[in-house]
């Protein structure tokens, strides 16, 4: 399927590489577009209260000041920024600004000045009077006390179940059943780029937004209905993004942006400083699972039941999406016949709760693999061995008639980490005395490839050969950092042989590139890359065919290759694509001119399994990551430079995840690491060795039979990290992050 192939399966560069290394990128924080206003946000200084009052009378006096808005000059309109199409059923609770504030960060007021300075001083001068209520700030809390309700207009919390077989009958019947308890925590996802947005106004246009976003046209459904605007008076267009991991998925500040650009017909910038994208965007979702797993008495899981708290944050948002995205995951990795998710969706007084590379697969995963260790051990078995007698096979179906799993190759992923990592040879190594204890740990885990079975799930694309042929390939992606532009790009070259250097794809643009669902769900290679490769399909059918006529022969008879066209046998008809293009265009007045609308056909799993060897000092409780090897069912590298980035970076937050990252709040609901200097994250001095190792066994309906990687590369990180840890203390430790206090606390019994 994958032999012999020219471009795809090669090391190309990033297609802005020279302009990143070089600082000669411009990021919308570059960008001026003249006779342009900024803005700074006032944010709400507690947790959960009511706004009695405003006083603007000393920032209205500071020079330069045009404009304050609040929610007394505002629209109330409610909607949901993790919207990403019309109608869709998400909790719409968000405004533009809140007198109802609900968590430290919630949007209270907006200054808009002719320069940031005025606008940032003119901000720290608004006074602003609360009536203030005790913060609800643990999940647990709200469940149990059911105080604090957040929204008047909405459920006190919503409920989520998925399940399979019949879990009574299989608990009642198990050799053994064993309990676990796993918390994850609030994530920053602490891109290099913070949160920006510019608005720009037309006066028959309508509204232009930049924005380094995910979804342009989810951005632009949101935009639209803040405004009550009709959509083709909304153009978004996607500049380059300094990093999003996720945190710029969700609609945050453009609504605000628009509406203010149209209210005072200028341009106006909106840039969040650090402290801003920490407390008023979003962060992973924190969890807190409850597990129990049912075996027989050879090993076999039988059943497992899970229910899992998932703190939405102030607003609910996607935390739903979140939710049911997670326990969908919990049946697509091991053969369990009877199994049930509950999942528990609740708001507390905290930042909001969204979309963070994985989207609940990170949290789901650290619950059920974290138990996954513990069973293994109360039943003497080990950790591999045990997983290897339960995990799915290729092509099983879906427990829950979800779509198939398909080529999953989960066991291969494990049994060659396994040789790899020698993981029975340090299994039997005795380094867990003196100060300096080692442990070995690893987890597996899956995640899919779009939203085939859950949303439509569909894109378009238009691609054109010009007369020096060179092409151009209109489509909606959004180039995130990791190199979707230049390996969609190979899928088009390979098939009309043609250099990949003569490719220019296009960003999401609303006005000019068709429709897609955006880069979200790991669906970017696996579907936009099979409607790229569709597309060049036709292209070089529509040229063939025509070919055939300037030649005056069959189509069969036509060669294409390298970039030139000629009849078989024939040297002397040899033409580049360029100068046949043209003759096509003259001869035969026919632009070579495709369109082709693809869906996607299936929704397979991705897999992988991850090993880490750790070392803890038990005199202070840190722990180190010194070896980690991961590997991965990736069906077929497009880019193996391209792969292994995305692994590398994703080790890095798993890492972050598993023994540094928490976004804490004192008493009263205020974080009290809003920095870098006090939110801690690993940096590079402190990355272990890692090594990838790549399982192509192909996919059905992936281009090449590639699927994702961009998510699931960070999921089995954490747990991986944990069980090692609990290896080497014999501890079973399960809250994250695993800090200095709490491994010295599990230490000391």
């Amino acid at each position: 399927m994958t032999d012999n192939l020219k471009y795809v399966g090669r090391n190309i560069p990033l297609h802005d590489i020279r302009q990143k290394v070089t600082g000669s990128m411009k990021y919308l924080g570059d960008m001026d577009f003249g006779n342009m206003l900024y803005i700074k946000l006032v944010l709400s200084s507690i947790a959960n209260g009511k706004v009695v009052k405003i006083d603007t009378s000393l920032a209205e006096k500071v020079p330069g000041v045009v404009k304050i808005y609040s929610f007394a000059n505002t629209p109330s309109t409610k909607y949901s920024g993790s919207a990403w199409f019309k109608d869709e059923n998400t909790p719409k609770t968000e405004t533009l600004f809140s007198q109802r504030v609900r968590f430290v960060g919630d949007r209270v007021a907006a200054v808009v000045a002719e320069n940031p300075e005025a606008a940032k001083k003119a901000a720290e001068l608004v006074k602003v009077e609360y009536e203030e209520y005790e913060p609800v700030l643990k999940m647990e809390d709200y469940l149990n006390t059911r105080e604090g309700k957040l929204h008047e207009e909405e459920p006190d919390y919503y409920i989520k179940e998925i399940s399979c077989g019949n879990m009574e009958d299989a608990l009642e019947k198990a050799y053994k059943v064993f309990s676990d308890e796993v918390e994850t925590q609030k994530v920053h996802h602490a891109a290099m780029e913070n949160h920006i947005c510019i608005a720009v106004p037309h006066p028959t246009e309508g509204i232009t937004v930049y924005s380094p976003c995910q979804i342009v046209y989810g951005v632009q459904c949101i935009v639209a209905q803040v405004l009550n605007m009709p959509l083709n008076r909304v153009r978004v267009i996607k500049v380059p993004t300094g990093g999003s991991f996720g945190g710029k998925q969700e609609t945050v500040l453009e609504p605000v942006c628009a509406f203010i650009a149209k209210d005072l017909n200028r341009a106006v910038k909106m840039e969040f400083e650090r402290k801003e994208s920490i407390l008023s965007t979003r962060t992973r979702n924190a969890t807190k699972g409850y597990v129990k797993t049912a075996v027989d008495k050879d090993g076999h899981i039988i059943a497992r039941d899970v229910k899992v708290i998932l703190d939405a944050g102030a607003y609910t948002s996607g935390g739903c999406k979140v939710s049911i995205a997670a326990g969908k995951k919990s049946f697509r990795l091991y053969r369990i016949p009877n199994q049930r998710y509950k999942g528990i969706i609740v708001n507390t007084n905290t930042p909001i709760g969204g979309a963070c590379r994985g989207y609940g697969s990170p949290q789901i995963h650290a619950i059920t693999e974290i138990s996954i260790d513990n069973v293994a051990r109360s039943m003497g078995m080990d950790p591999v061995d045990f997983r290897l007698m339960n995990l799915i096979q290729p092509y099983d179906e879906d427990p829950t008639g979800a779509p198939n799993i398909g080529n999953a190759r989960i066991i291969d992923c494990v049994e060659k980490g396994v040789s790899e990592f020698k993981w029975y040879e340090r299994r039997k190594a005795d380094d867990k005395g003196g100060r300096y204890k080692r442990g070995i740990g690893m987890a597996c885990a899956t995640h899919g490839n779009g939203y085939y079975g859950a949303y439509h799930d569909f894109t378009r694309m238009n691609l054109r050969m010009l007369n020096d042929g060179s092409l151009i390939l209109e489509a909606g992606l959004h180039e995130l950092g990791c190199g979707t532009i230049v390996s969609t790009a190979q899928i088009v070259a390979e098939i009309l042989d043609v250099e990949v250097s003569k490719i220019h794809v296009t960003e999401g643009d609303t006005r000019f590139s068709p429709y897609d669902l955006g880069s979200q769900a790991s669906r970017v290679t696996y579907v936009c890359g099979a409607c790229a490769k569709e597309t060049a399909k036709l292209l070089k059918e529509l040229m063939l065919e025509n070919a055939s006529k300037i030649y005056k022969v069959p189509k069969e008879s036509i060669n294409m290759k390298g970039g030139y066209i000629w009849v078989k046998g024939n040297e002397r008809t040899k033409r580049t694509y360029g100068d046949m293009a043209a003759e096509i265009q003259k001869v035969n007045k026919t632009e070579l001119y495709v369109s082709h609308e693809y869906e996607s056909k299936a929704n397979p799993g991705s897999y992988a399994a991850h090993f880490a060897e750790i070392i803890v000092d038990t005199y202070t409780g840190l722990v180190r990551v010194v070896d980690y090897l991961a590997v991965h069912d990736i069906g077929k590298a497009i880019n193996p430079g391209f792969v292994e980035g995305q692994i590398l970076g994703g080790v890095q937050m798993g890492i972050g995840m598993a023994l540094y990252e928490e976004i804490k709040f004192d008493a009263k609901g205020k974080p009290i690491n809003d920095s870098f200097a006090k939110y801690h994250m690993v940096n590079a001095p402190d990355m272990p060795r890692v090594k990838t190792l790549l399982i192509e066994e192909g996919e059905d309906y992936g281009p090449y039979g590639a699927k994702s990687i961009g998510e699931l590369c960070t999921v089995p990180v954490a747990p991986a990290i944990v069980n090692a840890v609990n290896d080497a203390l014999g501890t079973r430790l399960s809250s994250l992050p695993l800090t200095p206090e709490k491994v010295l606390a599990a230490i000391e019994g």
